[in-house]
């Protein structure tokens, strides 16, 4: 026993395992703050109502309206699944929401750097992500135009959940009545604990999603660390540059995963002398848009066929659309 623990965990693995482990935690660090920093500002700075008041009618221009959205207002899917429920049930179309979910996390320009940052030495597959990333959002928001018909939340029997503007507005309401007398007073106190409040809740989210992000990322970097190191060379390069078992190896570890988009280049990149440059995509553009923990707050939202829909389509799509890709480009 203690023959095979020495020779399987050497001094060079071991060295090797701390090397790896710790400069991807370091290089993605930066991005992850960074990126929680700008999502907890946008999540609790920018109204709701300036979101749905921009949306458009048109398919088109809806599915073009939620990628400009995902360029513009960088959020990871922890803060945007809550939104875009509270945006369907104003009136925001299914398919516009869901492109917004799907696309945002990949399709702005922290993420765009950080894999800038990661493929230094290959900085197409910097561009390849965001371009093999904006067609299969299209091609989905059109599937889902045309599929889905009926709103597929699960609803919430709490009606103050249901309506939250409505109730606040009723609130408010009473509150103003019984304090009618010191409105003056009020009105300065309430802007002030307003003001107050919204930079706690910025401290509060951009501290908890730092800490759930980190996690996955520690996560991540280990498991990637003890891949490149303690499997066979030989295996890896196997599966590596096998024309399908390359993809599907990668969409099963960004499925489990579950790391930030913000730092997963950093993971693909310790990859990129074992596997195919399409494989890479595919782990890029794949687990932004679906991973474990994205299927679990997906769940949480929405009903399980349409889950098991959604999960569907990007499977298959991301999957035929990096094969097509590595075969064009």
């Amino acid at each position: 026993m203690s023959t095979f623990f020495n020779r399987v965990f050497t001094i060079d693995h071991l060295q090797s395992f701390k090397t790896i482990f710790i400069s991807l935690i370091l290089e993605a660090l930066p991005f992850i703050l960074l990126g929680v920093l700008l999502s907890s500002l946008l999540q609790t700075f920018v109204p709701e109502s300036t979101i749905r008041r921009f949306t458009p009618r048109n398919p088109v221009l809806g599915i073009l309206f939620a990628c400009v959205l995902g360029i513009l207002f960088p959020m990871c899917e922890c803060g945007m699944i809550p939104i875009v429920r509270r945006l369907i049930l104003k009136g925001m179309p299914v398919y516009i929401a869901i492109v917004f979910i799907i696309a945002g996390p990949i399709l702005n320009p922290i993420v765009f750097a950080a894999t800038l940052m990661a493929f230094r030495n290959q900085p197409s597959i910097a561009y390849s992500r965001m371009g093999l990333a904006f067609l299969v959002v299209i091609i989905i928001g059109l599937i889902l135009y045309r599929l889905i018909k009926r709103i597929p939340l699960r609803l919430s029997h709490n009606p103050t959940l249901e309506n939250p503007v409505h109730n606040v507005q009723d609130n408010h309401h009473l509150v103003h009545h019984h304090h009618h007398e010191h409105d003056h007073h009020d009105h300065k106190h309430h802007h002030h604990n307003s003001s107050s409040s919204k930079v706690m809740t910025f401290f509060v989210h951009s501290s908890s999603e730092f800490f759930e992000m980190g996690k996955f990322l520690v996560f991540g970097a280990l498991l990637t660390a003890l891949i490149q190191v303690f499997m066979q060379r030989e295996s890896l390069l196997a599966i590596g540059q096998g024309p399908l078992s390359s993809h599907f190896f990668m969409m099963g570890l960004a499925y489990i995963l579950s790391i930030c988009s913000t730092s997963d280049a950093f993971v693909a990149s310790s990859f990129q002398t074992s596997f195919t440059s399409g494989s890479l995509l595919t782990f890029l553009v794949f687990g932004p848009m679906l991973d474990f923990k994205s299927t679990l707050m997906l769940l949480s939202v929405f009903k399980i066929r349409f889950v098991l829909l959604l999960a569907l389509l990007i499977s298959v799509t991301v999957l035929l659309c990096s094969l097509l890709w590595e075969y064009i480009i």
